[in-house]
C-alpha cells in the first residue's frame, strides 16, 4: 500500500514498483529500498544498480561511497523518508505493537529493529580504506572500514539508547554521543536536561540521530538544532527511528530539506497527548519498565 503526506495523510491501494536499475561510478550492492518524498506525493521505490570497478593493488587509500538512491537525489532539496521493505523490519515492529509484549522482549526488539535500520541506513554511506593483504591461500584485495573516520552515534535519552544498544554490532568504528530530552506532558515542549555532544564536530562527521517515535516533532527538532549549531550540515545526518507520523515528519521537512529519515514504519495519526495511533506506546517506559502513564 502507497502512502503520501501532504495536507493530510492518504494511502491508495497501487502497488509499489521499482524503477529501473541506476548506474553508479562506485561499486555498488543491491538494495531495494522504498522511500517518501515530500515534494512529490507517491512513495517511490526504487533498486539500486551494480556496477564493479577494479581495485588498485599493492596500494591504500580512503574513500567515501554514496548509494545510488541518495546519489540520484542528493542534490535535491527533498527530505526523504526510507522505509526498507525487509520482512525481519516488519517482524520486530509487529512484536513492539502488541501491548502483551514483556519489558524484556519489547527491548531486544527494538534493538534488533535499530540494528536493521542502522544497516540499511549505513548502505555506501561509510568511509572505507581498499588495500591488498595476505590471505592463507596467497594475496586478497580487501576493503574495510575506515576507522579514522568513526561514525557518531546520537541517542535521545531514554528510549534512543535502546534503539541504539546494537549501533556497535553494526559500525566496527562508531562514537556514542548521549542527549536526554523530556517533553512536558502538557505542553509537549521539549527540554533539554542532559548534551553529551561535543562542542563542534569533525569536519567529515558522519552522524546518526537515533530516537524511536518521531510523534509531534518536539524533540527530534531539539536535537537536529543542536546537531546544527555544533558544525554539521543536514547532509552529514541520518535520523533512524522505529516509528514515525505526519506532523513530525511534516516540521523536518520544512526546516531541514534534504534531510534523510529511515522509519520502520510510518503512522497516520497523533492524539492529543501527543501519542502517535496506533504506534506503540511509551518506547522508554516499554523498555525500560517504569510507570506506563501513557495508558488509558
Amino acid at each position: 500500500m502507497a502512502c503520501s503526506i501532504g495536507n493530510a495523510f492518504r494511502c491508495s491501494s497501487d502497488t509499489l514498483r521499482f524503477a529501473p536499475r541506476q548506474q553508479c561510478s562506485s561499486r555498488l550492492n543491491p538494495n531495494p529500498s522504498s522511500f517518501l518524498s515530500f515534494n512529490s506525493s507517491p512513495i517511490l521505490a526504487q533498486n539500486l544498480g551494480a556496477s564493479s570497478s577494479s581495485l588498485s593493488r599493492r596500494t591504500i587509500r580512503a574513500r567515501t561511497k554514496m548509494a545510488a538512491s541518495e546519489a540520484s537525489i542528493n542534490g535535491s532539496n527533498r527530505m526523504l523518508v526510507f522505509v526498507p521493505p525487509h520482512p525481519l523490519i516488519k517482524h520486530w515492529i509487529s512484536v513492539l505493537r502488541n501491548e502483551q509484549t514483556p519489558c524484556p522482549v519489547f527491548r531486544n526488539a527494538i534493538a534488533e529493529l535499530g540494528r536493521l535500520l542502522m544497516y540499511e541506513a549505513s548502505r555506501e554511506w561509510l568511509p572505507t580504506v581498499v588495500g591488498e593483504i595476505m590471505s592463507p591461500m596467497g594475496p586478497a584485495s580487501v576493503e574495510f572500514i575506515d576507522p579514522r573516520e568513526p561514525i557518531a552515534v546520537v541517542p535521545i535519552l531514554r528510549a534512543g539508547l535502546a534503539l541504539a544498544e546494537h549501533a556497535s554490532s553494526v559500525l566496527p568504528a562508531n562514537k556514542i554521543y548521549h542527549l536526554g530530552v523530556s517533553r512536558d506532558e502538557k505542553t509537549l515542549l521539549p527540554s533539554v536536561y542532559l548534551n553529551k555532544l561535543p562542542d563542534e564536530f569533525p569536519k567529515n562527521s558522519r552522524v546518526f540521530l537515533v530516537d524511536p517515535v518521531l510523534a509531534t516533532g518536539g524533540t527530534i527538532m531539539a536535537a537536529m538544532d543542536l546537531l546544527k549549531e555544533r558544525g554539521l550540515s543536514v547532509q552529514q545526518i541520518k535520523v533512524i527511528c522505529a516509528i514515525a507520523a505526519p506532523p513530525a515528519l511534516s516540521k523536518l521537512n520544512e526546516k531541514f530539506p534534504g534531510l534523510h529519515v529511515y522509519a520502520g514504519i510510518i503512522d497516520p495519526e497523533v492524539n492529543e497527548k501527543g501519542y502517535i495511533i496506533p504506534g506503540l506506546g511509551d518506547a522508554g517506559d516499554r523498555s525500560f519498565g517504569t510507570e506506563t502513564h501513557w495508558v488509558k
